[in-house]
């Protein structure tokens, strides 16, 4: 039996709370994830209204949820890159332009998704 099953305390939902707290962090300071979160509520919102499938869903799904984790994770390679290295450097910048250009990459991707889900319904 794990020490993390055996804890009375709940210790084991303490990385649950750490990722939380780290989300509410973003989703407080990034501007980017506020318009990627605001696209993601209308994206739902339009599944509702024109009643996609299933499959649909799963696909819108996983876009939100692709292009959501990339900026995040976008996010936290400008914070990591801005600690290490506080002063402008050539190197810096391409390491946080290529983080940038895979949050670029999927949200292309996800409006072309979403073309192809919704046009269809209009």
């Amino acid at each position: 039996m794990s020490s993390a099953s055996k804890d009375p305390k709940g210790k084991k939902w303490i990385g649950f709370r750490f990722a939380i707290s780290g989300l509410i962090e973003m989703i407080r300071k990034e501007r980017n994830l506020k318009i990627h979160l605001g696209a993601s509520v209308m994206v739902v919102l339009s599944g509702v209204y024109f009643s996609v499938s299933a499959m649909e869903w799963a696909i819108l799904f996983l876009t939100i949820a692709l292009v959501t984790s990339l900026e995040v994770m976008n996010s936290v390679v400008e914070r990591v890159m801005d600690f290490i290295h506080p002063a402008y450097h050539d190197r810096v910048k391409v390491i946080k332009d290529a983080a940038a250009g895979a949050v670029l990459i999927a949200a292309i991707f996800a409006v072309l998704i979403a073309i192809v889900i919704f046009v269809p319904k209009l």
